[in-house]
């Protein structure tokens, strides 16, 4: 059994894993921009960019994004900006949570809307933060080994009826 081919598809599949993570993380910067800027908090381009940052590290990631933008709007002595900063994360984790990462899944590596929200659910269950941690990459590459798999059903040639091979 050769390592290598294993490897590559194991490679290729995480790579595609952190493109997809990357996208989604600059889709969730953008929100932030967004929402950060309509209500009108303080340096709302560096909350937005601590977004992106902190938007790699699961579950810990959003409250952190969510805790500077709050320091953003005590400055202004609002406290319903700080309600807003409050709204504006709700609807974007709802929104990253069921619509950009599932469909981000989706077209970078090919992991059906349906697995990336049901797996990180069950997994997550079951072994907490790991499971939740490990699901995303996990789901990648067994979604790259199956598409290898119907690949090589696909391209293999049926035995030769005359020669039996």
């Amino acid at each position: 059994m050769e390592i290598l081919p294993h490897l590559r598809t194991t490679g290729a599949a995480l790579k595609n894993w952190f493109i997809a993570q990357t996208y989604d993380a600059l889709a969730v910067g953008a929100l932030w921009l967004i929402g950060l800027l309509i209500i009108g908090v303080p340096w709302a381009p560096l909350w937005a960019f601590l977004g992106v940052l902190f938007q790699y590290i699961p579950n810990f990631g959003p409250v952190l994004t969510v805790v500077g933008a709050e320091l953003g709007a005590l400055f202004t002595g609002s406290a319903t900006k700080m309600l807003y900063v409050l709204i504006v994360y709700a609807v974007i984790v709802v929104v990253d949570g069921l619509v950009l990462q599932p469909y981000i899944m989706k077209r970078t590596v090919k992991v059906p809307i349906w697995a990336s929200i049901f797996v990180p659910l069950v997994m997550g269950f079951f072994f907490s933060f790991w499971g939740v941690l490990l699901s995303p990459p996990l789901l990648a590459v067994v979604f790259a080994y199956r598409e290898r798999y119907r690949n090589n059903k696909l391209n293999a040639k049926p035995p030769d009826a005359l020669t039996g091979s």
